[in-house]
């Protein structure tokens, strides 16, 4: 253990510290496919009963029109936030009118690129914007590497413990800089160890064999409409067989937050050559936001981002500029399709004790090659993680991925041990031995049990993830008591009155208020 990580467990744990462990924030948010009762995908519209996807606090829609996106309220408590996603799932479960939530991140047999739609919502200005953003997706990467589904864990330290840290630690930066280094500093390391959570709880080791279109792959045969690797943990985070040319320039220094605002700037502002080619129109209608690296910050995909929330109008590298980093959204989580949710509260607890490792032990700047070393560990365990014998780059020497993980997970041990005495319970000492049964034995991963329950059951991985689609329906069907039930539909009757509200009121035409979205990344004016 570092001497920095040894003097910040030690000031958290006296007993005046320790109950600021136990106001770490969360919220998750997980998306799935809506499909129909044979496990195609629903070609429906969002359901209007689920309230408006524009406005709607807790319900709304990712990418496609098909494609969920269920969001809790922060909490203090992992089994909060699991029973606020909960009760989200059993609304939106009961009122899908025969249709089911797809349980794994791969989608299910997708129709023709063509006919996948789109996420609409409405005729304002913004939920236009929101529109012609996906199309542009679609232009740049296709809609079906859009339609894969999964969970990002949204997590903040409180700011009582920033404040105490920068009290011992550093007094020459304001709390608002101080904070943001370390969320950054976070990321450094979630960079360095996130191989870790793909091995633990990556759940996509196989996928529908038309998903691919035809394109290259180095998949394997599992069955006559499955692909997959014998090894993979996570076919989700990896390649896929697509390239993003546009974005493969696009590496975002963490080591400090103005170079990472700075570099999300510039590819939010800077032509894209095969973009331009096409423009932003074809045909009189819009085709993309704009034909820059990104038409917008959220384009930019990456396992981990620095985030704050934003107000009505703002960008979000505009929030982050002028209020700093307020919490991370680790993004690189599978859904697991044995759990009803897609995660349950062993993995939260983890999660919560890996990101307060990440927060609290020394992140030196990422050195010359490391970035490159991080990329592919990252990349090796998604694709063959419980590959026996296994090694990974480790500051330029190759080391066992099972040492290297059972080391890791004994020095997150102490910080779970904190987590433990500060909530008076001993559920993440709990979550951590899970952890260590599936470094010993790969067998007990996710992704393991996924391909030995296809196996046994002779299942393609459609047959399989519909029949757990459908168990799950039958889990989240007992109704919710009566007060959340009514607070749901309250929900979605006042989304859908502030829709028709925002679409009664005046604005100017779309290209102004586009130019306008554009020129505010620029400094040029705010919208």
């Amino acid at each position: 253990m570092s001497d920095l990580l040894s003097r910040r467990l030690a000031l958290l744990g006296d007993a005046a510290n320790l109950p600021l462990l136990a106001q770490c924030l969360h919220g998750i948010e997980r998306e799935c496919l809506r499909v129909d009762e044979a496990g195609r995908m629903a070609l429906t519209e969002h359901p209007r009963v689920l309230g408006s996807a524009l406005t709607h606090p807790q319900i709304t829609t990712d990418y496609s029109e098909a494609l969920l996106e269920f969001i809790t309220p922060t909490s203090t408590s992992v089994e909060q936030t699991l029973g606020s996603l909960e009760s989200i799932h059993r609304f939106a479960s009961q009122h899908l009118d025969g249709e089911l939530l797809w349980s794994p991140s791969m989608p299910c047999e997708l129709p023709d690129e063509e006919t996948i739609p789109i996420a609409r919502y409405g005729t304002s200005n913004i939920g236009r914007l929101k529109y012609v953003y996906r199309k542009g997706l679609a232009l740049r990467y296709g809609k079906t590497m859009q339609c894969i589904a999964g969970i990002h864990y949204n997590f903040s330290l409180p700011e009582g413990l920033w404040q105490l840290l920068q009290k011992h630690e550093d007094g020459g930066q304001s709390l608002r800089d101080f904070q943001s280094a370390h969320y950054i500093a976070l990321i450094r390391n979630f960079r360095r160890y996130s191989w870790l959570l793909m091995y633990l709880f990556g759940a996509s080791p196989a996928l529908d064999a038309g998903f691919l279109r035809g394109r290259p792959h180095n998949l394997q045969a599992f069955d006559e409409h499955t692909l997959y690797l014998p090894y993979a943990t996570s076919l989700r985070m990896s390649d896929l067989g697509y390239q993003n040319n546009a974005q493969a320039g696009l590496t975002p220094c963490y080591n400090d937050l103005d170079s990472y605002v700075e570099s999300l700037r510039r590819a939010v502002s800077s032509p894209y050559e095969p973009y331009a080619k096409i423009g932003t129109k074809q045909n009189g209608e819009w085709v993309q936001l704009n034909t820059n690296v990104l038409q917008i910050e959220n384009e930019y995909y990456s396992s981990i981002r620095p985030k704050r929330v934003t107000h009505t109008g703002e960008r979000p590298i505009q929030a982050l500029e002028s209020r700093g980093v307020q919490y991370v959204e680790a993004r690189c989580l599978d859904i697991n399709p044995f759990l009803p949710l897609g995660i349950d509260a062993a993995e939260g607890r983890f999660l919560d004790a890996f990101l307060l490792y990440c927060a609290l032990q020394d992140s030196p700047l990422l050195a010359d090659g490391e970035c490159g070393a991080a990329t592919s560990n990252f990349l090796k365990v998604v694709k063959e993680g419980r590959r026996p014998g296994l090694h990974l780059q480790r500051g330029g020497q190759t080391v066992p991925l099972q040492v290297w993980a059972s080391e890791l997970v004994e020095r997150i041990a102490p910080i779970a041990e904190l987590l433990d005495r500060a909530t008076g319970s001993n559920v993440h000492a709990q979550s951590l031995m899970q952890q260590r049964e599936k470094i010993a034995d790969p067998d007990r991963t996710p992704s393991a049990q996924v391909l030995a329950e296809m196996r046994e059951r002779g299942e393609s991985f459609t047959a399989f993830a519909l029949r757990k689609s459908r168990e799950h329906a039958e889990q989240l069907s007992k109704p919710l008591p009566a007060a959340e039930q009514e607070a749901f539909e309250a929900m979605a009757r006042n989304s859908l009155a502030e829709q028709e509200a925002l679409e009664r009121q005046p604005e100017g035409d779309f290209d102004t208020f586009v130019a306008a979205y554009q020129a505010s990344i620029l400094g040029l004016i705010g919208v």
